[in-house]
């Protein structure tokens, strides 16, 4: 077998392919765009893609693919249908990031609650100083006996409500697909998550139903003071209303998904006034370590099963 990766970048180069060539010779790329990526698979037999596109046209040039592998758990970035009436399996992993997205979770949430921030600031420039041992400019709450929000019940919304439901928080959910009924903790409409909850996590992915989910009068519901953070997909918050209302009202939003990524020079969250309002990171939620061992490890057994 012939296979070739896409786009091995998106992995880290602290990640090892050695054992790949158990199963094939191996090219890897570590970058692929349009113009060169269908000449880059003219003679594979199995693709590993993280992000390229492979289209219907694409399929269609491609006599010899049998098998793409996507080093992820969506598969947005390939034509199914088309793959299907080619005979071309499509295979990608699930589970693999779950803890790392939960603990990611986690991070921008105290660092947004703990303005941690500012405090960080202050302690290397201005507490050296100071007349006073401490410094409480930037009052911050407990976790313990506020009620936090998840929207998205899956296996990574119901690990963040088992952790802050350690930390002492009243936890309730929002079902976006209407049809999770878990009774571990209370559902709630949307409406009555956003105006209760203190802190809200968004764990969906992008659908119809969730696109734009969260808008601009969602975003005024918010409690003062409270936080919302998406680890789910871009496009579930609008940005440009969020951009708008977080300059109007004083609440904490962190992003580590945008719908189009990377971000781009002028999209308005960067041109904010309030920009201690906000906490991004760049799609970094289900990057940890052990995630990326795991990913491969998927990617590497759905080669060594693949029949063709």
């Amino acid at each position: 077998m012939h296979i070739v990766f896409l786009d091995t970048k998106t992995f880290g180069d602290d990640i090892n392919l050695e054992n790949f060539s158990e199963l094939g010779d191996v090219t890897a790329y570590k970058k692929s765009n349009k113009k060169n990526t269908l000449e880059r698979i003219q003679k594979a037999d199995v693709v590993v893609t993280n992000k390229v596109i492979i289209d219907a046209l694409m399929m269609r040039k491609l006599p010899k693919l049998k098998l793409i592998c996507v080093a992820a758990t969506g598969m947005n970035n390939i034509d199914l249908e088309e793959a299907k009436i080619l005979n071309i399996e499509v295979k990608n992993v699930v589970g693999y990031s779950t803890k790392s997205v939960v603990q990611h979770t986690f991070a921008m949430v105290l660092y947004l609650l703990e303005q941690s921030l500012y405090y960080d600031n202050y302690a290397k420039k201005e507490w050296a100083k100071s007349d006073l041992f401490t410094n409480i400019d930037k009052p911050f709450f407990e976790i313990s006996g506020k009620k936090w929000g998840i929207v998205g019940l899956g296996n990574i919304g119901k690990g963040v409500a088992k952790i802050a439901s350690a930390f002492g928080a009243d936890v309730c959910y929002y079902s976006t697909s209407g049809k999770n009924n878990n009774t571990d903790y209370k559902q709630v409409s949307l409406e009555t998550l956003l105006q209760t909850c203190a802190i809200v996590t968004i764990h969906a992915p992008l659908n119809t139903k969730t696109e734009h989910l969260i808008e601009s009068r969602h975003l005024k519901m918010m409690t003062d003071r409270s936080i919302i953070v998406n680890v789910g997909r871009g496009g579930i918050i609008d940005e440009f209303a969020l951009a708008s209302v977080i300059d109007e009202k004083e609440f904490y939003a962190g992003l580590d998904v945008l719908p189009k990524e990377p971000i781009q020079d002028d999209h308005p969250l960067l041109g904010i006034k309030h920009k201690e309002r906000l906490h991004l990171t760049p799609h970094i939620a289900w990057t940890s370590i052990e995630a990326r061992i795991k990913l491969l490890e998927g990617v590497y057994n759905n080669i060594k099963q693949f029949q063709p």
